[in-house]
């Protein structure tokens, strides 16, 4: 599996998710990303060039899984990106924050889900 996040520069962000889940390029074009994990484990993330500007919710997002949620938060945010609430939402024995990267879409840093 493969995720894709569809954005208007995929350059742009690609510093930003490089340092956000600790991946390394392996594609960098201007209308293509290819970032992927140093373990092979993780699927890779896909920046992909598309016209049309960001509009509403994404429908779906990356969650990034950390036990200590507002360091990572307080990382990224140095990073570019921005918080999107107030304090720690929660579900269960669930806990995240919903932040956007520098283009605006969405992700959760978070407990995970315990399965």
């Amino acid at each position: 599996m493969d995720v894709v996040l569809d954005c208007s520069e995929p350059q742009r962000l690609e510093g930003f998710w490089q340092a956000a889940l600790g991946y390394k390029s392996l594609l960098s074009a201007e209308d293509l990303v290819v970032l992927v994990p140093p373990d092979g484990i993780h699927p890779p993330l896909i920046l992909q060039r598309v016209s049309e500007a960001k509009n509403g919710k994404n429908r779906m997002h990356v969650d990034i899984v950390r036990d200590d949620v507002e360091a990572e938060v307080s990382r990224l945010e140095a990073l570019g990106a921005r918080r999107l609430h107030d304090g720690l939402r929660t579900m269960g024995s669930a806990r995240w924050v919903t932040m956007s990267d520098p283009d605006d879409n969405e992700f959760c840093v978070c407990s995970g889900v315990e399965w």
